[in-house]
């Protein structure tokens, strides 16, 4: 419920506000007081998730302005100590709770898009003959009404590089391993937050009229790329050494394998994206010079960078590897889940949009919180 007192709209969650528990609304589970209250209100009143994300923000930043004001104590040893101790801890929780706020406003811009996000993956029910762990519907238009018509386009190529002749085959079976699932996934997540950022810059300079003069014939010009392991089209066969690359790219922040290719300039024809076809937000992005085209494509914030880490996680679970003392991976305990070509392409459309949301949520809490180092 929400009352005011002064000026100032304060939210707050009664007991009747609370419905019963329920499957969750999204796969992580958030932690913090910040993040479990926000919780609640997504349950109950999830158009109220701004206010009280807009009341957060706002006793950060008065809680901020505070510490600046406050000097550190003259003393020295113990009492330093244990001050500096005490700012750190708040300094954690804090950021815990920026995570925890984008991943709920993320997940609130897909409920006002009425799209549910896949639940964690679990074991296929023993009443499902093809052991299928892709029971969720489909939202597949729906997903592709959030997108511009030319990030759009961006989006079915990037199927197709990773589907392969797959691309319009929803009903087929295939036995893939469930850890290249989550990297092609976080990948996925990484690549939307790149192009919504690039597509954002083209929409304005479009209703410009400051395009590029290339853009506006990009029907002539033929863009080839190769890419990186982790997004190899699902037909071919796989390499199991090289199945940590968009973990570990995430975790640094560093940009999506596809278009870190493109920062590396057209490539030969024969790789995976030979025969992409052209659209004008591929010819807008290949006139950017490659520093230009990572710093698009590099995550701003560590906050959104352990969002995507935690967000699949809890859809994927944590996966068992080990490095050999060889230096190679040891993916032996890797679980290998059936899922129809249909349920993978659902997953991808979620990640991208994920990714798409996050940037804007992002970008939103920044402009009332700065915390994206410039």
């Amino acid at each position: 419920m929400a009352f005011v007192t002064g000026k100032r709209t304060v939210i707050r969650a009664s007991s009747s506000d609370v419905p019963e528990p329920a499957a969750p609304i999204a796969p992580l589970q958030l932690e913090s007081p910040v993040g479990q209250f926000l919780s609640q209100i997504l349950k109950s009143h999830p158009h109220l998730v701004p206010a009280a994300v807009e009341q957060q923000l706002e006793q950060f930043q008065t809680d901020r302005d505070a510490e600046k004001d406050k000097e550190e104590p003259s003393a020295s040893g113990t009492d330093l100590v244990l001050y500096r101790r005490i700012a750190e801890v708040k300094a954690n929780d804090r950021r815990k709770a920026l995570e925890e706020i984008l991943y709920a406003l993320v997940v609130q811009k897909f409920m006002d898009a009425n799209v549910s996000l896949v639940p964690a993956i679990a074991p296929p029910s023993s009443s499902d003959p093809s052991g299928r762990v892709d029971t969720w519907p489909s939202e597949d238009e729906k997903l592709e009404r959030l997108h511009s018509p030319e990030a759009y386009e961006m989006i079915q190529n990037h199927l197709a590089l990773i589907l392969g002749n797959r691309l319009g085959d929803s009903s087929s079976v295939a036995q893939i391993s469930k850890l290249r699932v989550g990297q092609v996934y976080a990948a996925s997540v990484m690549y939307g937050y790149f192009l919504k950022r690039v597509d954002q810059r083209f929409q304005l300079e479009k209703t410009m009229k400051i395009l590029p003069q290339g853009v506006y014939h990009h029907e002539e010009i033929n863009v080839q790329n190769t890419l990186g392991e982790e997004i190899r089209p699902f037909g071919t066969a796989t390499d199991s050494g090289t199945e940590t690359g968009t973990a570990d790219s995430v975790k640094s922040g560093q940009s999506h394998p596809e278009v870190s290719s493109w920062a590396g300039g057209v490539s030969s024809p024969g790789g995976f994206g030979y025969g992409i076809k052209p659209s004008r937000l591929r010819t807008y992005v290949m006139s950017f010079d490659g520093e230009t085209i990572q710093r698009y494509a590099t995550i701003r914030s560590k906050e959104a960078i352990t969002i995507i880490e935690k967000h699949t996680e809890a859809l994927f679970g944590r996966p068992e590897i080990t490095i050999t003392p060889e230096g190679t991976i040891d993916a032996s305990k890797d679980e290998i889940i059936n899922i129809s070509f249909g349920g993978l392409r659902r997953l991808v459309l979620e990640a991208v949009t994920f990714g798409s949301f996050l940037w804007d949520v992002e970008s939103y809490v920044d402009s009332r919180y700065h915390f994206v180092a410039n």
